[in-house]
């Protein structure tokens, strides 16, 4: 079986309006799924967000649009478009939506 996210190779994607808002929701779209990491786009109506979680990697957060509050084990960080924000491995952390945000987020692996 192929992988699903050959679709996404060869061609340029225009990140910020590859996923669409969905009223009261958040929509995801990944991009690119291996052993070694992932790429995934999501788009977050105002309001909604992921609850505090820890990742045994590294996660990046690059936000394409809107504006975001993330919360990095103690830390409180806003951030809008064009800000990245690296999630330490084994941090708690979480996400939330300030208003309508789009996000590309980055996990290392390896």
């Amino acid at each position: 079986m192929a992988d699903k996210s050959e679709a996404t190779k060869g061609i340029r994607i225009d990140l910020k309006n590859a996923v669409d808002y969905a009223v009261g929701s958040i929509v995801s779209k990944t991009l690119i799924d291996k052993k070694t990491g992932t790429l995934t786009l999501f788009a977050f109506d105002e309001g909604q967000g992921l609850s505090e979680h820890t990742a045994p990697f590294d996660a990046v957060v690059q936000i394409l649009d809107g504006e975001a509050k993330l919360v990095v084990g103690d830390k409180e960080i806003r951030a809008a478009e064009g800000s990245l924000v690296i999630m330490p491995a084994h941090i708690p952390h979480e996400v939330r939506a300030m208003k309508k945000f789009k996000m590309l987020l980055i996990m290392i692996r390896s």
